[in-house]
C-alpha cells in the first residue's frame, strides 16, 4: 500500500487516542479538531465563505431568481385581439364608428364609471374631470378596512366637499371591514367588488347600459368613453389597452396595462371583477399612472394596504427617505424585476424606466391645472412627506 494510505491511517489512530482520552468536554473539542484536520482549504472555503454567502443572498435576492426564470415554467398567456383605434377631433362620429367597423346609434347609451375607492383623492378628481362630460352616473364605495385588513377611515366621505362637481351625479356606499388577520387579501378585494355589484343596482343601471370596471388610477380617456357609447356593435366586454405610468406621468413603462374594461351591462351576467374576462382589446384608450402620489406617506400606506403587500419583504423599503431615491430614480419601490414572460423583455426591462419630456395628450384637466399636480408631470419627482390621515 501508498505511504499516504499509512499517514491517513496513523492519523486517525492518533485522533482516536486523543479523543478517547480527557473528560468529555474535551472529549468533544478533540474529536471536532480531528473531523477538522481532515478538511482541505477548498472544503473551508465551501463551508464557511461560499455557503453563507449563498444563503444569504437567496435570503435577500431569492425573489429576483424566482421572476428572472419564470419564463422557464410559465407561458405567457393568450394574447389579445386588439382593435385599432381611430380618433381626430376633426372626424365626424359616425366616421369614426365606420372606421371600426360599427355603426352608430341614433342616441348614445347611459354610462356608469363604477370604481373602488381607497385614497387616490387626486388621481379620482383628475378621473372623474375627464370622463364628467360623458358619464350618466358615477359610483363609488369605499370600506373602512384595506384589503388587508388594516384600518383606514372613509377618505372619500371626509373629503365630500372636494367632489361636489359630481354630487347631482354620483351614488355613494360604504361597507364595514371584516378585518380577519392572516386572510388572502385577494378575499377582501372580491367581498368589496359584490358590494359594488350591489351599490350599482341601487344606483340605476338597465341593460345595455355602459358599465366602466377600473381601478381609480387606470383612467379612460374620454373621447374613448364618448365613441362607445355612441357606436352600436361593440363588443359586450371590451378590455381597455392604457399606457402605463410609474410615479407620475415621467415615467412612462409601456402599453401593457389590460385590466381596465367597458362592459355592456346585462344583469344575470354582469359582475364587477378586475381579471380577465374577454379576449378583445381597444388600443391607446387611457392612462394607467400606478402609485401616483402626492405625499410620501400615501406611498407607504398602498405598500402595506394593497393585495400584493407580500412584496414588502424588508422593513426598510417603507423608509421614507429610500421611497423618495426610488421615485427620483425611477426604480422599482419593491426591488423586483419586471413580471414578463420572456427572457428578451425581461433583460430589456431591467433598470430605471426612462424618462419622458412628453406631457403631451394626458387628460385636459391635469393640464389645466398643471400648477396645483405638477408632481404628476415631468421634471417634478420630489413628494411632500406628510398627509392627513396616515
Amino acid at each position: 500500500m501508498s505511504d499516504g494510505y499509512y499517514n491517513s491511517k496513523k492519523t486517525d489512530d492518533i485522533c482516536e487516542d486523543v479523543c478517547g482520552q480527557g473528560s468529555k468536554a474535551a472529549a468533544t473539542i478533540s474529536r471536532l479538531k480531528c473531523v477538522l484536520r481532515g478538511f482541505d482549504l477548498r472544503t473551508y472555503l465551501f463551508f464557511f465563505v461560499l455557503m453563507p454567502f449563498g444563503i444569504l443572498a437567496i435570503y435577500l435576492h431569492g425573489q429576483k431568481f424566482t421572476y428572472f426564470f419564470r419564463p422557464l415554467w410559465e407561458s405567457p398567456p393568450k394574447p389579445f385581439q386588439t382593435i385599432p383605434h381611430y380618433y381626430n377631433e376633426n372626424v365626424t362620429m359616425q366616421s369614426l364608428c365606420s372606421l371600426h367597423g360599427w355603426g352608430i346609434r341614433e342616441s348614445p347609451r347611459r354610462v356608469f364609471d363604477a370604481v373602488l375607492f381607497s385614497n387616490e383623492k387626486d388621481l379620482l378628481t383628475v378621473r372623474w374631470n375627464e370622463l364628467y362630460p360623458y358619464v350618466t352616473q358615477f359610483v363609488l364605495l369605499e370600506s373602512n378596512s384595506t384589503f388587508t385588513g388594516l384600518p383606514k377611515p372613509l377618505v372619500f366621505n371626509s373629503n365630500k366637499d372636494q367632489f361636489s362637481f359630481v354630487e347631482p351625479r354620483l351614488t355613494y356606499g360604504s361597507i364595514g371591514g371584516r378585518f380577519r388577520k392572516g386572510e388572502n387579501p385577494f378575499v377582501e378585494e372580491a367581498y368589496q367588488r359584490v358590494a359594488l355589484d350591489h351599490l350599482l343596482r341601487i344606483a340605476g343601471i338597465e341593460e345595455d347600459d355602459l358599465l366602466i370596471m377600473s381601478d381609480v388610477d387606470e383612467i379612460p380617456s374620454a373621447h374613448t368613453i364618448n365613441l362607445l357609447r355612441w357606436c352600436d356593435d361593440i363588443p359586450h366586454v371590451l378590455h381597455l389597452q392604457l399606457k402605463n405610468y410609474l410615479y407620475s406621468f415621467e415615467y412612462y413603462v409601456d402599453s401593457k396595462s389590460w385590466r381596465a374594461s367597458i362592459h355592456r351591462y346585462n344583469p344575470r351576467k354582469t359582475r364587477y371583477a378586475h381579471f380577465r374576462q374577454s379576449d378583445v382589446m381597444l388600443a391607446d384608450s387611457g392612462w394607467h399612472c400606478s402609485f401616483c402620489f402626492r405625499h410620501i406617506s400615501e406611498f407607504i400606506f398602498k405598500m402595506k394596504a394593497y393585495s400584493h403587500s407580500d412584496r414588502v419583504r424588508f422593513s426598510h423599503y417603507l423608509n421614507p427617505k429610500r421611497i423618495q431615491d426610488v421615485i427620483c430614480k425611477g426604480t422599482d419601490l419593491f426591488d423586483m424585476l419586471p413580471e414578463e414572460y420572456t427572457f428578451k423583455e425581461i433583460i430589456g426591462k431591467m433598470g430605471p424606466v426612462p424618462r419622458s419630456y412628453s406631457a403631451v395628450h394626458l387628460p385636459s384637466y391635469l393640464l389645466d391645472n398643471a400648477e396645483q399636480y405638477k408632481y404628476l408631470l415631468p421634471g417634478n419627482c420630489i413628494r411632500e412627506k406628510q398627509a392627513g390621515f396616515i
